[in-house]
């Protein structure tokens, strides 16, 4: 229970420092005396902003009843609320999970605001927030997320970016996960005090609710969301692993039902839980901003709304399977975004003015290829050392003829057959991602080209940080050829999902090595750290920055820059 003494303090003396530290990160509730005390746990939150209005978040109930509530909400341009620019009232009730979200409108381009709800003496913590420019600003600068699993570890990597100086969060998706309390990632769970609620896997309506409610929970979650406007997309963890359009590797329709039962259920309690702006169709969740002349962000849903289902890599490789999987892979129809969004990405692209045109989306876009001799030996379902062993003897061989073609050097036949691109063609490793779609990446990549805009491309998903050159693969008939560059990756590491250095057995720096030898568009790769991905845009360049935290385990931590690239404008 909060002290109502404290409260009137942050109330009454909540500086802007303190509102990075510590202020935002605590509930609020009611006096003692009051006939009924709101309840205020998860915080406020903010985000899809615009240039004259924003949304705001939160949830609250009477505290141990159930019925609806009205509450108040303000806006001001001073944390002491002695300048309210904006202000109504919105309803919690059981319908949306007791969370409130309103659009708050009448708000002046690229400002700074702090807006709390209110009812009587129970007050919200307060939030800070900020509406988009519309002239071309100096820089803008962004603190990118994905992959938040709450069993994994603590969310340091959210602290760390509430205390930088980003204006703006961007999510990527996996939130949160589904998994049962045993599940991914929960070794160290219970030692955490972190084990996830429900503790079966979450399938209902209800049990979305639950899982968000507990991530919401978390105190450095709540002081992000408190801090900054949050842009976010799902990504397949918010459903199921691996979902795509009818379904998700995840999901067993015989013994869990429906999988559009689910989806919908999870697509109800995202729009509820995150501070999205709602439209008539909840699984529509691409949409753009535009930072004046600056940046077009284009938030891309590339899970639900229109992918194809995945091929395995297996089924390409295997005699048995290789030439219908190869005709489905090729297909020119082969979607990821589907055809509706694609157009309005194009579209969008074609209207937007601005210097630099940004993909915030889930996926790797990069081609993370590798030879098939690598890809045949590299069998994931066998860890054994002698298959371990089988692989990196792959990989060296490619690598040594790699680099005897590189330096000019003589090939023996075997390393020339390596190299043929016909006897040894290259796939993505990850079929999941960009690369399991290649006629569809193609379309996206000509036509950003075609239009000559200044592509960036933001990505999650892997749980490890990559910089990469986006480059087409020459698929258009008569079209630009191979290994045209049409702009540049900047991939965000994990919040706290494991990375590599779980997933293999290999030290981080010889994964490293491996991918920048084999994958010819990447520029850097971390294999084993968590943190978050700072973008700066100026006139002039994109500038990314991989911040890491020095552990997940422990809530005493570091704060350090990995690396820093820059694409010119």
């Amino acid at each position: 229970m909060c002290a109502v003494d404290r409260r009137r303090f942050i109330q009454r003396s909540l500086s802007v420092s303190a509102l990075a530290v510590t202020g935002v990160s605590l509930s609020a509730c009611g006096s003692a005396g009051d006939d009924f005390a709101l309840e205020f746990l998860y915080g406020v939150a903010s985000g899809d902003p615009l240039a004259d209005r924003i949304i705001l978040w939160t949830h609250t109930k009477i505290r141990d009843r159930a019925e609806p509530v009205e509450v108040d909400w303000e806006v001001s341009l001073d944390n002491t609320f002695g300048t309210i620019v904006s202000r109504g009232t919105a309803l919690s009730s059981a319908d949306t999970g007791f969370t409130v979200k309103v659009d708050a409108a009448g708000l002046q381009p690229g400002t700074d605001y702090f807006f709390r709800f209110r009812r009587g003496s129970s007050v919200s913590p307060v939030g800070r927030t900020r509406t988009l420019p519309t002239s071309t600003p100096s820089a803008v600068r962004f603190a990118v997320f994905s992959c938040s699993n709450y069993p994994a570890g603590y969310f340091n990597v959210y602290g760390a970016a509430a205390a930088s100086d980003a204006q703006y969060a961007l999510h990527l998706g996996d939130y949160i996960y589904e998994y049962a309390a045993s599940g991914y990632a929960s070794a160290t769970a219970a030692a955490l005090g972190r084990v996830s609620v429900p503790a079966t896997e979450i399938l209902s309506l209800q049990d979305y609710r639950t899982r968000y409610a507990q991530y919401r929970s978390d105190p450095d979650a709540k002081n992000l969301h408190a801090r900054m406007p949050m842009i976010a997309v799902w990504d397949d963890h918010e459903v199921a692993n691996n979902a795509w359009r009818d379904g998700a590797e995840n999901h067993t329709p015989a013994t869990e039902g429906s999988y559009a039962t689910r989806r919908s259920a999870a697509q109800q309690a995202y729009h509820e839980w995150m501070p999205i702006r709602t439209g008539s169709d909840r699984s529509l969740i691409y949409r753009s901003f535009n930072f004046g002349n600056l940046l077009t962000l284009h938030m891309l849903d590339t899970r639900m709304v229109g992918r194809d289902q995945q091929i395995d890599v297996t089924a390409l490789i295997n005699p048995a399977t290789a030439a219908a999987a190869q005709a489905a892979f090729a297909s020119p129809t082969r979607q990821l975004l589907g055809n509706t969004q694609q157009q309005w990405l194009q579209a969008g692209m074609a209207q937007s003015t601005a210097t630099w045109q940004v993909l915030g989306q889930q996926v790797l876009m990069s081609r993370m290829e590798f030879p098939a001799s690598v890809l045949q030996a590299l069998n994931p379902g066998n860890t054994s050392p002698e298959a371990q062993a089988a692989g990196q003897l792959a990989i060296n061989a490619y690598l040594t003829a790699k680099g005897k073609r590189a330096a000019g050097a003589p090939l023996t036949a075997q390393e020339s057959a390596l190299l043929d691109l016909r006897l040894n063609p290259k796939l993505g490793y990850n079929l999941d991602a960009w690369d399991g779609y290649p006629a569809a990446r193609e379309t996206v990549l000509a036509s950003a080209l075609q239009l000559r805009k200044k592509l960036v491309v933001l990505a999650g998903d892997t749980h490890n940080g990559w910089h990469s050159n986006i480059t087409l693969k020459g698929l258009i008939p008569g079209g630009p050829p191979e290994g045209t560059k049409v702009g540049e990756e900047f991939a965000t590491p994990s919040v706290s999902s494991p990375g590599f250095e779980e997933a293999l057995s290999l030290p981080a720096a010889q994964v490293e090595a491996i991918f920048k030898g084999v994958v010819d568009d990447l520029r850097w790769v971390d294999a084993s750290r968590r943190g978050y991905l700072k973008m700066t845009f100026t006139p002039t360049e994109a500038k990314g920055e991989w911040v890491f935290v020095s552990s997940v385990k422990s809530q005493t931590y570091t704060v350090s820059t990995g690396y820093t690239a820059t694409f010119a404008a």
